[in-house]
C-alpha cells in the first residue's frame, strides 16, 4: 500500500491492482422509488427475498457510501436495493447529485418507478384510514399532486415504470421476478403489452403502437368471440393490406430504438400495442411483435391488458 496526504490528513491508497479488484466488487445498485401508495414496500420486499440487501428510506446523500461499503464486503453484498421516497424529502435534492457519483464510479444502477392513478391511490389511502405524507393539512389528492410534481423528473429519468393500479400484491412481485429472478442480466428486457383505446392508454409504456388502422375482427360474426390468441383472428389480421409490412417496418425500427437503449444503459422498455378493445388486433400483433424480438434477442414478456374485459 502507498501513503499520500490529502487535505492534511494521510489517506491509504491501494496499487492498480487493488483498484482493479475493488471496482470488480462494486455491488449492482436498484434504487425504488415512486408514489407513496404504489407498492414500494412491496417491490423491496421482493427484491429481499431474491437476496438483494434492502435499505429503506436511506437519504440519497448516503447512497454512494452504501455502495462503498458494499464494495468493501468481499462479494458479500453484491446486490444493494435502496427504497427512496418523500418522508426523506429534504434529502430529495441530492438524489441527483449521488447518481452523478454513482455513475462517474461506474456503478451498475437501476431506477424502478411505481406508479398509479390518482384515484387507485385515494382509495388505498383511505382504505388504511392515514393522511398521505404531503397532504398536510389539505386532502388526499392534495398531497398526491404535490408528490407527482416533486417526482416528476425522476419518474422520467426510471429505468423501469410500473403501473399497480390494476395489480394486486401478487402480480406485482410476479412482474419484478420476471425482471429480477434471473441469473444472467440481459442486455435488454421487454414488455410488449396489448390494450384497448376505449379503457386508456397504459400510463408505464415507453412507447405506443396504434393498430386501429386494420379492419377490426369484431366486425366479422364468426371471429367475434375469439381473441388475437386464436389463429384465425390472427390470420385474419394479418392477411389484411399493410399488416406484416408494418410488423417488419416497426420491427426495423425497434431494432434502432434498442440499440440506442443500450448504448444510453436503459435495459426495460413497454411496448403497447393498442386497438379499439384490446381484444383482437392488438393481441394478435402484440404476439408476432414479441416472437420478431425474442428472434433478435431480446428477453421479451407479453401481457394482455384488456383481453377478456369487455
Amino acid at each position: 500500500m502507498n501513503d499520500t496526504e490529502r487535505d492534511g490528513a494521510q489517506v491509504s491508497t491501494g496499487t492498480t491492482a487493488d483498484a482493479t479488484a475493488e471496482a470488480a466488487g462494486i455491488p449492482e445498485l436498484v434504487i425504488i422509488s415512486g408514489m407513496s401508495g404504489a407498492g414500494r414496500s412491496t417491490a423491496a420486499k421482493c427484491l429481499e427475498d431474491l437476496g438483494w440487501f434492502v435499505v429503506d428510506n436511506l437519504p440519497p446523500a448516503l447512497i454512494p457510501t452504501m455502495v462503498d461499503l458494499g464494495a468493501r464486503s468481499q462479494g458479500n453484498v453484491a446486490r444493494i436495493a435502496v427504497v427512496v421516497d418523500v418522508r426523506g424529502r429534504r434529502f430529495f435534492d441530492n438524489l441527483r447529485e449521488s447518481l452523478a457519483d454513482l455513475e462517474s464510479k461506474k456503478v451498475k444502477r437501476r431506477v424502478i418507478f411505481l406508479e398509479a392513478s390518482d384515484d387507485a391511490l385515494v382509495r388505498r389511502f383511505e382504505s388504511v384510514r392515514r393522511p398521505h405524507p404531503l397532504q398536510g393539512s389539505g386532502r388526499i389528492v392534495d398531497g398526491i399532486a404535490a408528490e407527482r410534481d416533486l417526482l416528476r423528473e425522476l419518474r422520467g429519468d426510471a429505468d423501469l415504470v410500473i403501473d399497480t393500479s390494476s395489480l394486486n400484491v401478487h402480480e406485482l412481485r410476479a412482474k419484478l421476478d420476471a425482471q429480477f429472478a434471473g441469473e444472467e442480466e440481459p442486455e435488454l428486457r421487454a414488455t410488449v403489452m396489448s390494450f384497448g383505446f376505449k379503457y386508456g392508454l397504459p400510463v408505464d409504456a415507453d412507447l405506443v403502437v396504434d393498430c386501429r388502422f386494420l379492419p377490426n375482427p369484431h366486425w366479422v360474426p364468426e371471429l367475434r368471440p375469439f381473441t388475437g390468441l386464436n389463429e384465425e383472428v390472427s390470420g385474419y389480421v394479418f392477411n389484411q393490406p399493410g399488416a406484416k409490412e408494418f410488423l417488419d417496418r416497426y420491427t426495423e425500427l425497434l431494432q434502432l430504438i434498442a440499440a440506442g437503449y443500450r448504448r444510453e444503459g436503459k435495459r426495460y422498455v413497454t411496448i403497447a400495442v393498442g386497438c379499439t378493445g384490446g381484444k383482437h388486433r392488438s393481441v394478435a400483433m402484440s404476439e408476432k411483435l414479441a416472437h420478431r424480438l425474442v428472434s433478435e434477442g431480446v428477453e421479451t414478456v407479453v401481457v394482455h391488458r384488456d383481453m377478456g374485459r369487455e
